[in-house]
């Protein structure tokens, strides 16, 4: 082996051992998702200039994006979120819905749409996307078991997340987690609606999160309430609508009894 191999090696061995030993990320380097048990378990909220993977069965699709939505929406603030689709995927689950991504609370203007043909552009347009700090955010959609995306390849997004300070988030839909570099990993089940009619359900989406992976603390399961209004997760509420309060005014029955009685 040549001194020049040999000297790329070792440099290629020292960047995958900083990711492996990092220390703990510093505060201001989290976001808070809003959901305190959350939080707490993620040392303050979800890191950004790393990866981060949200696998799902192929029936909750739906789920895994609007959870992943509600994620870039944390992330990436005020800064324009790159979305990259492989094709395949939009095949089996149809586009995404502008509109959807407004009544969820983000702005459509802000998400720019890829199209990849195949898993190999997929990556590359994700790590090239990555390495931009004008982003806040970088979602690639991928669909399936793909040996292309292996350790590697997972190790190369996170030096790109690292050096630009982008957040990466990974939607893997009908995929089995494999060993990674991702900060944390989860999976999305739809929640169930609280009980009660139709109509008394109809509230805010409710997502089924399991933390998987957490490379610097517990991991857990939750239901996680997605507020539109706030733009945050929260703990599931105790009632689907608000319950009208007693007016101030309010006289006492046995006061009134009283009266009638005299």
């Amino acid at each position: 082996m040549s001194g020049a191999r040999r000297s790329a090696l070792a440099s290629l061995r020292g960047q995958i051992e900083r990711i492996e030993t990092a220390a703990v990320v510093h505060p201001h380097d989290r976001v808070a998702l809003g959901h305190s048990e959350a939080d707490n378990a993620l040392k303050g909220g979800l890191a950004r200039a790393a990866i981060h993977e949200v696998f799902c069965a192929g029936s909750q699709g739906t789920a895994a994006t609007g959870f992943v939505m509600g994620l870039a929406g944390r992330v990436s603030a005020s800064r324009p979120l790159l979305w990259v689709r492989q094709d395949f995927s939009e095949i089996e689950t149809g586009a995404l819905s502008m509109s959807g991504l407004a009544e969820l609370g983000l702005d459509p203007r802000r998400v720019v749409m890829v199209r990849a043909a195949d898993v190999e552009s997929a990556l590359r347009s994700s790590a090239d996307a990555l390495a931009c700090d004008a982003l806040g955010a970088v979602v690639l959609e991928l669909w399936g078991e793909t040996r292309q995306f292996d350790l590697v390849a997972s190790r190369k997004l996170t030096l790109a997340a690292q050096g630009s300070g982008v957040t990466g988030l990974m939607l893997r839909m009908a995929a089995q987690p494999l060993p990674s570099t991702a900060e944390t990993r989860w999976m999305l089940r739809a929640a169930h609606s609280p009980p009660g009619s139709v109509w008394d359900a109809w509230g805010a989406p409710r997502f089924d999160a399991e933390l998987l992976r957490n490379r610097h603390g517990p991991c857990g399961r939750w239901i996680m309430e997605w507020n539109c209004d706030e733009y945050q997760f929260s703990e599931p509420s105790t009632y689907s609508q608000p319950v009208a309060a007693a007016p101030a005014d309010r006289q006492n029955p046995t006061f009134l009894q009283q009266r009638r009685a005299g």
